[in-house]
Formats: C-alpha cells, sequence, structure tokens
C-alpha cells in the first residue's frame, strides 16, 4: 500500500470519526456579595471548567450604589447561570431576562449566600425556594424541616436566617438516588463551613438532597437543615447550596463534586461526572485545591 494511499486513508478516517460536542457555556454572576466574592468566583470557575464539559465567562456588576443600569447580561446565551451575588437590585430588564431564561428552561445553581439576595422580587424567591436574612421572616415562607424521614414544612414565626461558628459537620445524603448524588457516600464529613438554619421561603417544587445537623451546642436549632437540593421553576432546573462560605469551605473535595454534578444537572437535567476517588466519607475531610 502506497504511502499517498495511507495518508489518504487517514484523512477519511479523521473526517468520518465524530465531532467532540462543544463545551456547554456556563455564566458566573457576581460583584456585589456580603461574602468574598473576589476570592470565590476564580476557583468556582476554575473547577465547574476542570470537568472539561463547561466554558466559563463571569458577569461582574457595578459596585455597590454605582449604575446597575449596565447590568444586562445576555443570559440566553448560557445552559446555567451561577449566582454568586448579594447586593442592589438588578434594573427591571435584566430581571425580567433572568425570569424569561429561567422559565424557558435555563439551568441555575444557586451558591451560598445568594440565597440571602433580593429578599422583595417575588420570582427570585421562587427559583431560589428558601432564602435568610434581608428582613426575611415568616411571610416570607416556611422552614424546611426533615423529620421521620422525609422533608416537611414548618411554619412558626421568627426570622429567617441563622448560623453559629463555623466548623465541620456530616452532611447527609436524603435522596442517595437522585442523578448529582447517585454513587456517592450516604454521609460525609464538610470542612469547617457556616451551617446556615432557619431558611425561609416559598418552598414549593423542592427535592431535599442533603441535610447537616444544626448542633445546639453551637448555637443551632437541634434540626436537621437543608444544605443541597434542587427546584423545578417553569422549565428551568435549580440547583441549591448552601454550603461554601469561603476559600477554605469551598477547598472541601464534598463541596467540588456536588458543586460541579449540580451544575451539570442543572444545564443537562443528568450528570456524566464519575463519583471522584477523594470524596470524603462520615468521620474525616478531605481537602483539594480547586
Amino acid at each position: 500500500m502506497t504511502a499517498r494511499l495511507l495518508c489518504l486513508l487517514a484523512a477519511v478516517a479523521i473526517a468520518a470519526a465524530p465531532a467532540a460536542p462543544a463545551p456547554l457555556k456556563a455564566l458566573i454572576v457576581d460583584g456585589q456579595n456580603n461574602h468574598s466574592w473576589k476570592t470565590t468566583t476564580p476557583p468556582l470557575k476554575k473547577m465547574i471548567e476542570a470537568t472539561g464539559l463547561f466554558t466559563v465567562e463571569v458577569a461582574t456588576t457595578p459596585p455597590k450604589g454605582g449604575d446597575m443600569s449596565v447590568f444586562r447580561p445576555d443570559f440566553k446565551a448560557y445552559r446555567v447561570v451561577v449566582l454568586n451575588y448579594n447586593g442592589d437590585d438588578w434594573p427591571e430588564v435584566t430581571r425580567d431576562a433572568f425570569v424569561d431564561y429561567v422559565r424557558r428552561g435555563g439551568g441555575v445553581v444557586v451558591y451560598h449566600a445568594a440565597d440571602n439576595a433580593f429578599a422583595g422580587w417575588k420570582e427570585f424567591n421562587e427559583i431560589t425556594a428558601l432564602g435568610g436574612w434581608e428582613n426575611r421572616n415568616e411571610l416570607a415562607g416556611p422552614m424546611v424541616r426533615w423529620r421521620d424521614g422525609k422533608m416537611v414544612l414548618e411554619n412558626k414565626p421568627g426570622r429567617a436566617g441563622h448560623h453559629g461558628k463555623q466548623q465541620p459537620f456530616q452532611v447527609v445524603a436524603r435522596n442517595p438516588q437522585h442523578p448529582i448524588l447517585r454513587g456517592l457516600p450516604e454521609t460525609w464529613m464538610h470542612v469547617a463551613d457556616e451551617l446556615y438554619d432557619s431558611m425561609r421561603g416559598p418552598a414549593k417544587n423542592i427535592t431535599l438532597l442533603a441535610t447537616a445537623w444544626s448542633d445546639p451546642a453551637n448555637a443551632g436549632t437541634g434540626e436537621q437543615e437543608p444544605m443541597l437540593f434542587t427546584v423545578a421553576w417553569g422549565k428551568g432546573r435549580i440547583f441549591h447550596t448552601m454550603l461554601g462560605h469561603g476559600p477554605e469551605a469551598i477547598s472541601c473535595a464534598g463541596f467540588q463534586a456536588t458543586f460541579t454534578r449540580g451544575a451539570e444537572w442543572a444545564a443537562t437535567g443528568k450528570v456524566t461526572q464519575k463519583p471522584p476517588p477523594d470524596f470524603p466519607g462520615p468521620k474525616e475531610t478531605r481537602i483539594r485545591q480547586p
């Protein structure tokens, strides 16, 4: 067989090979937060890109008190939007575009303090399902509890949003067959972090994935508080993680795995990522640089 024929056959084989799927587009929104978005957005971006499934862009708002009218991301250009934002209201045109994006099937990841944002925005609170602080109370909606093997809603009066001192705690899967958690340990240690409790909201269309015990010895509620859950809103898929106060908390291998798996699920409705070998077990934390 001549060299020319071999080259021709190789070219034909290359041309016939199926093209690799184009990476999905993700957007991280930041710019204001009562948490350090400048030190969390870069590692969040890096860990999403490390899956090989996404390219990631960042939309940064003007600083607090700035001209928010210029903040107009093209949400519909992305498969998933990661919210790392808690600050000034977005302009109406941007709010409408975000609601339309989710209603039509856009994916959303609500990351930690992003659920504190926009207490007066009805659709946003339905999309996030639970939030805290910002003068929220029982009027914002019920709290989510895990009792007797099932999720229940508690409507008693009280403020929304609280946490004790940062310390390590166990996270327990409540829906281990959900694609985000499938194949992962059902109990794992999370590194020192804020354990949010008493979060409130519309709490509709929630699938509770994981909880953590809010220890009264650390000013907690004595309840299994929601840590990971999904929300269905319109045609959109929302993954909400209450974990991840700062760079140290997001160095947890458990956080990183659930975060990236949650992003893939929000974008596509499925999870192709394999359970990582360094995922923590029930007794010890595992640190991973993002």
